[in-house]
């Protein structure tokens, strides 16, 4: 029997969507031109009135009020247009090539040096970030229950339980409310584990705002408030992309938002150098998170970086290790307890060490069925999460809203934790060695505590830690149950609200609860004489939690060492490994990961490791875009000014050709010149007044583009006068004069791997005279995979 309130909150939530449906409905029904018909070539097309393609274009405030669609459509047969590619390539011009030849072997190896000194900071700050959040959370929390908790036992012998229930409501809301206003209003990229964008970032897909420093304060401040909040996430997630802002922000020796610039590091200010530290930071947000350094590295290497070295896994691997020291170091100074060093990362599974949790060769087929059963279940929370973000999408996207929405699930939360707790009678001796922090008495007798608020009256990272290793008989079957069922719906309506919030720990509460359900009720069936290992579940709390995770996030290789160092004992390797791999491989057949969804579901380019397996019939001229904007390697200042002014086309990599003396054929291929370059160089005035001038150009460093990036000025910011643009720009000392081409017969994997493998941005389609035919994109790529039934092409879109 559902209580009251939750039927009236859930009354309330139904009536708000269907009220917002009828309303989007009229909407459509008299505003039927926000859809663009459809371009003659069919290859793009335009939805509502999302401009994305400029960011810095400024939309005038009331217009964008009066036409903005309450309902945004959705395809997920879409690519985004409004996603760029990030310069992993290095432009290799004369400008680069002289500072390089210029430079000693000892200037070489300083700056070997300060990557490692750049990899240390990354794993001090990040460490830093870890302890300031585990700190706050565990005093705002410990202070929220303590004071729920001394309301309860007050009101349990008198009467009026309703207020206890207020105040948890209210308390869970505020908290909620403040971090999900820090986020829908301020950073709305902070939202959420952070986890996908950073994937897409060391994918080559540059995210708007994912390393600023803006983010990382909302990020810490917003993952505070929800952990406090008792909403079902985890601080772990969110650590990753934290780590990740520290190391963009750190390795670039200056803050673009604080407009300050420490005139160090300057050599890193370039995509190539700044992804394998973005790479360092995310992994040293692991080791921090689950104090697993190799995890860390592991991590990176897997589910993160496209491209890899010795040297990188090296530096790493140096920045995880710094990372979980920091942490544990001043860890133990917090608890009074300086050279403890027992608490490596914010999640502490505690140890696996007695002989009671060890396992046996006929125990491996139960842990494979638990991995395919954690497939199962992660595969069905993959698909309710994946049709609740599409409703997001549609109808809650405007901020007060995602707001209330925030609040309305906290309330939930709190309502459903209290009727669990009010309707157990599954009481537990309280021992002395008990595990409980704050045990609730309830209506059990004396010296007994309400077994089920120990799983849902207490921090996810200390209910994981109670299902581990709280002796057997501490909870009942149907405790267990319950508790499943209703915090896995939880965790997947809380998941993708405008928070910031992490899904590790919610994953292993979930599956550490079944899983010990499955050991229980597996040891009620065995005889008790015959298999004394089974009658431990907490092993089996641990397999489930693997399983569910993995069933989940659909990673092997580092979740395997990540559980492994976590635990603190090697010996459960060999059934985690097989658990993750089961418990993949099922999930696989129904539904890509968590992760991989909410990345389709922003329609981002993202390129995968190999290409579509069935698309071998597919050659570069068949992809490849065309027909292509080119330059002379002398150009006129105006042209140059044009093409970047047009809105239409937005370029970014335009090839230089030298023309034929009749001007009507396409010239042969001399270079590549980058959106971002010419900009600097229209900027600085760069350009003679006529052709073959014997006045010189104005002379341009590295250091010019250096200090210009990240963020380039837009075109309509640079004045470039009449008489100007009648000037003439050499374009033969700034343009990479070895671009990466490939002839118009090269196959779809050939060109995906080469593109994939170098991390390229743009990719030259040539003929067999060398002349430009096309050019290959990120998104020329990214538009083929493999569907239902069989090579599929996702259509491009503004949106």
């Amino acid at each position: 029997m559902i209580p009251p309130v939750i039927s009236k909150v859930f009354s309330c939530y139904l009536a708000l969507l269907y009220l917002n449906c009828l309303t989007d409905l009229r909407f459509y029904l008299n505003k039927t031109s926000y859809l663009c018909p459809q371009f003659s070539g069919g290859k793009l097309f335009h939805i509502g009135r999302l401009s994305t393609v400029d960011l810095e274009e400024e939309i005038d405030e009331e217009e964008s009020v009066v036409s903005r669609p309450k309902e945004i459509p959705h395809n997920e047969k879409l690519l985004s247009l409004k996603y760029e590619s990030l310069d992993y390539d290095n432009s290799e011009n004369q400008l680069f090539l002289e500072e390089e030849r210029r430079m000693s072997q000892m200037g070489f190896k300083c700056l070997e040096m300060s990557r490692w000194l750049v990899c240390a900071l990354i794993g001090i700050l990040t460490g830093l970030i870890a302890c300031f959040i585990d700190i706050v959370v565990e005093n705002l929390a410990g202070l929220k229950y303590q004071v729920i908790q001394q309301n309860i036992e007050r009101f349990t012998e008198t009467g009026g339980l309703s207020i206890s229930l207020i105040l948890w409501v209210l308390l869970n809301s505020a908290f909620v409310m403040v971090g999900s206003v820090i986020v829908a209003f301020f950073e709305p990229i902070a939202a959420g584990s952070g986890i996908p964008q950073i994937k897409c970032y060391l994918n080559g897909v540059k995210i708007p705002r994912v390393v600023r420093l803006k983010t990382l304060v909302v990020k810490v401040c917003g993952v505070i408030c929800s952990v406090v909040g008792g909403l079902a996430v985890g601080k772990e997630g969110p650590m990753i992309h934290s780590g990740a802002v520290v190391a963009a922000g750190i390795s670039q020796g200056r803050s673009t938002s604080l407009k300050r610039d420490f005139k160090i590091f300057e050599y890193f200010r370039r995509d190539t150098e700044k992804r394998d530290f973005v790479s360092a930071g995310a992994a040293a947000g692991v080791s921090a998170a689950f104090g697993a350094p190799v995890g860390g590295v592991l991590f990176s290497l897997e589910e993160g970086a496209s491209f890899w070295n010795q040297m990188l896994t090296w530096r790493i691997f140096f920045a995880s290790m710094i990372s979980t020291f920091t942490l544990n170091f001043f860890m133990s100074i917090y608890h009074n307890k300086p050279g403890d060093f027992s608490n490596p990362g914010l999640i502490n599974f505690g140890r696996f060490d007695s002989d009671s949790t060890e396992y046996y060769l006929y125990e491996i087929p139960l842990f494979i069925i638990m991995g395919a059963f954690g497939g199962l279940l992660g595969a069905l929370f993959n698909v309710l999460n994946y049709w609740l973000t599409i409703l997001r999408i549609r109808y809650i996207h405007r901020p007060c809203l995602q707001v209330m929405e925030a609040v309305l699930v906290a309330a939930v939360t709190a309502t459903v934790s209290f009727t669990m707790i009010y309707f157990s009678d599954d009481c537990q001796p309280l021992g002395e060695d008990q595990l409980e922090e704050y045990p609730l008495q309830l209506f059990c007798a004396d010296g007994e505590y309400n077994s089920m608020a120990t799983a849902v009256f207490n921090t996810p990272e200390r209910s994981v830690r109670s299902l581990f290793h709280s002796p057997a008989g501490s909870y009942n079957p149907v405790t267990l149950g319950i508790f499943t069922i209703t915090y896995f719906f939880l965790a997947c309506w809380t998941y993708g609200l405008t928070v910031s919030a992490g899904v590790f720990i919610p994953s292993l509460l979930i599956g550490a609860a079944w899983g010990r359900l499955f050991g229980i009720l597996l040891a009620s069936f065995t005889p008790h004489n015959s298999i004394q290992t089974l009658a431990d579940p907490g092993k089996y709390a641990l397999i489930g939690a693997a399983a569910q995770l993995g069933g989940i996030v659909r990673m092997t290789l580092s979740l395997t060492v990540i559980m492994v160092e976590a635990t603190g004992n090697v010996t459960y390797g060999l059934p985690i490994m097989l658990v993750l791999m089961t418990a993949k491989i099922v999930g696989d057949y129904f539904v890509e990961g968590l992760y991989d969804i909410h990345i389709k579901l922003q329609s981002v380019p993202f390129l995968h490791w190999d290409a579509p397996a069935t698309s071998h019939s597919l050659t570069a001229r068949e992809v490849m875009s065309s027909p292509v904007t080119c330059f002379n390697l002398v150009e006129k200042v105006g042209t140059i000014v044009d093409v970047l002014s047009n809105t239409s086309t937005n370029h970014n990599g335009f090839p230089v050709v030298s023309r034929l003396s009749d001007g009507c054929e396409p010239g042969k291929i001399c270079g590549l010149i980058l959106r971002s370059q010419l900009i600097v160089l229209l900027k600085h005035k760069v350009f003679v007044e006529r052709a073959r001038s014997r006045l010189n150009q104005r002379k341009l460093q590295l250091k010019d583009f250096r200090d210009a990036y990240p963020r380039f000025p837009p075109i309509q910011s640079i004045h470039v006068s009449q008489d100007e643009r009648e000037c003439m720009m050499d374009l033969t000392e700034f343009m990479n004069p070895t671009p990466y081409t490939v002839t118009q017969e090269t196959s779809l994997p050939r060109v995906f791997k080469l593109f994939r493998a170098l991390g390229l941005r743009h990719l030259i389609v040539v003929d067999s005279d060398n002349q430009v035919v096309g050019l290959v994109t990120r998104k020329d790529l990214a538009r083929y995979h493999l569907g239902k039934h069989g090579l599929e092409e996702l259509q491009l879109a503004q949106t």
